[in-house]
């Protein structure tokens, strides 16, 4: 997305290979991800960025300093192909892109769903899967720095405890922080087993995406776990039935451009009649992508046959909401979770079956 006060770059600068563009904010255009790597480790605040759909609104906000920019797209990491039993995508490839691709539509139709149902078209046509990833919170206290912010000011706890509690998480809060997380694609990686390659001046590493988001701390604020001057450069999700037979609801307060109430994404696998694998993962919920486990053993042996799916169904939505810990403000989500599972597993049951090749 083009946004405000974005430098413009003048012929000569552009053409020199990582050299920044004139002005005030230094913009550079690395040429390769070993001189992306460099540059992060080298100039004090520096960041990447891709199609910078939020970053003007947070640094004129506060919430991130002024620093040197550097270009994803220069990078040219927007591979969408099969690698080795994975579907790999690069992390600079646009959100409208991967939801388009007949690859992934085949092979990932949850992922798809989940990129559709996320921001506009507008914004999806320049927003990248690695931006989505790592967008920080949407938190209106968070956003509207109130003084009670662990993420603004680690150790100020929260002050949604006492404030307006409706996009508040269910699961992995407590007194320092309730934010839910913002994005739909985590959510849908997270069913289908996915994993961010990063790297960084250490080399290259995989990270689950569970582990891409640590649980809020008192006195951290962090909002991911990649290590300093690390990027992404690529996703990976296995290829397997269950993957093919994925599905992703979204339950939102409005049509478009919202963020989730309730969103699950759903992908089992079968043999044989019976569930032989099952991920589930909910967003809206969660102060990271949240996989629910006992839902996943709910169905996990269960015949999928239409008596026993449907009582299989039920136990599943039951336990979607163990060991959660609603707010006054929060607490219908609770049954909304509870609905959204059923629906979401009864569609599931309603499909052919995701059998391994």
């Amino acid at each position: 997305m083009s946004t405000p006060g974005r430098p413009k770059a003048n012929p000569e600068a552009r053409s020199a290979e990582g050299s920044p563009v004139s002005g005030a904010l230094q913009f550079h255009r690395p040429v390769s991800v070993d001189q992306a790597i460099s540059l992060l480790s080298s100039l004090p605040r520096s960041r990447m960025v891709g199609g910078g759909t939020e970053l003007v609104a947070l640094t004129r906000g506060g919430l991130v300093a002024p620093g040197p920019l550097l270009a994803m797209r220069s990078l040219a990491l927007t591979g969408i192909g099969t690698h080795d039993g994975s579907l790999v995508l690069g992390a600079g490839a646009s959100m409208a892109a991967v939801a388009g691709s007949a690859l992934v539509q085949a092979e990932a139709p949850a992922l798809v769903q989940a990129l559709l149902a996320s921001a506009s078209p507008q914004v999806r046509n320049v927003a990248t899967l690695a931006g989505n990833l790592l967008q920080r919170t949407r938190c209106p206290y968070f956003r509207g720095q109130a003084p009670a912010c662990n993420r603004v000011r680690p150790g100020s706890g929260c002050a949604v405890h006492t404030g307006e509690q409706r996009q508040a998480a269910l699961f992995g809060g407590g007194p320092h922080c309730m934010a839910s997380h913002a994005s739909d694609l985590a959510v849908a990686l997270l069913a289908l087993d996915a994993r961010v390659v990063a790297r960084g001046p250490g080399g290259e590493r995989r990270v689950g995406l569970e582990a891409l988001y640590p649980l809020p701390l008192p006195d951290d604020g962090r909002e991911h776990t990649l290590h300093e001057g690390e990027l992404i450069t690529a996703i990976e999700l296995p290829l397997s039935g269950a993957a093919r037979t994925s599905t992703y609801l979204k339950v939102r307060d409005r049509a478009s451009f919202q963020f989730a109430l309730v969103s699950l994404a759903v992908a089992l696998e079968t043999g044989s009649g019976r569930v032989t694998a099952a991920r589930l993962a909910a967003g809206g919920v969660g102060t990271r992508p949240w996989r629910l486990r006992a839902s996943e053993a709910a169905l996990l042996g269960q015949a999928t046959d239409p008596a026993s799916w449907q009582a299989a169904v039920q136990a599943a939505a039951r336990a979607a909401t163990e060991g959660a810990q609603p707010l006054p403000g929060n607490a219908f989500k609770l049954e909304l979770l509870k609905r959204c599972m059923a629906h979401t597993l009864e569609r599931a049951g309603a499909q052919p079956t995701g059998e391994r090749r």
